[in-house]
């Protein structure tokens, strides 16, 4: 039987942790950054 390897994370380059890059992801879908935003706030 050969073992199965463990999928390499796609987080693995970031110093952050992954609920830090998470949450991250998350605002940035959430809180659209375009320019004409920029300029309300």
């Amino acid at each position: 039987m050969s073992r199965l390897k463990k999928p390499a994370s796609p987080l693995r380059y970031f110093n952050s942790s992954p609920e830090v890059i998470r949450l991250v992801v998350m605002m940035y879908v959430r809180f659209p950054l375009s320019l004409r935003n920029v300029e309300g706030l």
